[in-house]
């Protein structure tokens, strides 16, 4: 099978997910109300988030071709909840079945030095940035750019992760050696008003809906809050969809993708981060819009027609992080919020545990 979308999916098919965390369970719900099973695919799926809610599991590494082949044929589509699936994998799954996103699109996706060249070759404004592959790349990026910046490796690192700051006075060899010595890029910081996000559907068809800029703010490099919708100025929620679009557009996307972005004093827009999956941002959807950002990942790849964006309240969405989500008595006693909870045994430091979304009247 060429690995194209197919046609449509009728209620009944299984979408097979790769990756077992939170954001695959809550796509495998949104998947179930509209009466599709799911099978997760993992390493690490046993006892997961999302096999708990999923009709099959398989347990098996990215690069084990037999259980890979075996779970494409038992389902009728594949997508991700984590853009750091091996592109190879996915590559191997679609000789069997569709799979969305495709390997064009992890592959941008994956690393940050191709991520920024492919958003810059649109004509679209990031913050300044150097590829470093060794200490002395990391001393030129700075005295390039400036003594403020930020070291990120190339791959993998989330939520603070794989990064150090560089200040005036910083030896780059640290900065290199605390990223783990591997390929890297450094980033000039960007003195901005807030952060926003929009997360664009887009069909195998073409077609794309984007809902509404939010603003998010962070707390240890963790997203705390994300505000629904963002307090900026209309044109520059319009400019944010719009490169949102674009991207999505570029990397002729199906699925679903969130772009992070800064907006400064003047109201300029600078792309930070992309991911072409659900976004921790977007989690507010589900309760405040008629499809939420996972449905429409299921619309996406079983081939159905987008659902609306359209919000139907203004949203504050809260992470609990760690020990936050022992609050749970306190949360489900509390008038009008709306509680999620991922399924983990061990609420430990750092770690999603769930999230609260409150509604609030439209503006």
């Amino acid at each position: 099978m060429s690995g194209s979308l197919p046609p449509r999916l009728a209620p009944g098919a299984t979408i097979g997910m790769l990756g077992a965390g939170q954001l695959g369970r809550m796509t495998a719900m949104a998947a179930a109300r509209l009466g599709y099973q799911t099978h997760v695919y993992a390493p690490d799926a046993a006892g997961s988030p999302c096999a708990q809610v999923s009709a099959a599991a398989t347990v098996a590494g990215w690069d084990d071709l037999a259980a890979l082949e075996r779970f494409a044929r038992s389902v009728d589509a594949v997508t991700l909840e984590w853009e750091n699936v091996p592109v190879a994998t996915v590559e191997h799954l679609r000789r069997f079945t569709s799979v969305n996103p495709g390997p064009n699109v992890l592959s941008v996706a994956q690393d940050r030095v191709k991520e920024k060249s492919f958003v810059n070759a649109l004509g679209i404004a990031t913050a300044p940035w150097r590829a470093a592959k060794s200490a002395e790349d990391v001393a030129r990026a700075v005295a390039e750019i400036g003594p403020r910046c930020v070291l990120k490796s190339t791959r993998l690192g989330y939520d603070g992760k794989g990064q150090a700051r560089i200040g005036e006075g910083t030896d780059p060899a640290e900065a290199w050696a605390a990223i783990g010595g591997v390929d890297g890029i450094v980033e000039g910081f960007v003195t901005f008003a807030c952060e926003v996000s929009v997360i664009v559907a887009r069909g195998g068809d073409g077609a794309m809906v984007a809902y509404p800029a939010v603003e998010n703010r962070h707390k240890d490099g963790i997203l705390d809050v994300t505000l629904a919708p963002a307090r900026v100025a209309p044109e520059t929620a319009a400019e944010a969809e719009r490169v949102a679009r674009r991207i999505a557009e570029a990397l002729d996307l199906v699925g679903v993708l969130a772009v992070e972005m800064f907006v400064t004093a003047d109201g300029a827009v600078l792309v930070n981060e992309m991911a072409p999956r659900p976004h921790n941002s977007g989690h507010w959807t589900m309760d405040a819009c008629a499809a939420s950002q996972f449905e429409q990942l299921v619309r996406a790849v079983c081939g159905l027609p987008l659902g609306s964006v359209e919000r139907q309240a203004d949203a504050e969405m809260t992470n609990l992080i760690g020990e936050d989500a022992l609050r749970w008595p306190e949360l489900m006693a509390e008038p009008g919020a709306r509680l999620h909870l991922y399924g983990k045994a061990e609420a430990r430091p750092g770690r999603k545990m769930g999230h609260v979304t409150r509604l609030l009247p439209r503006t």
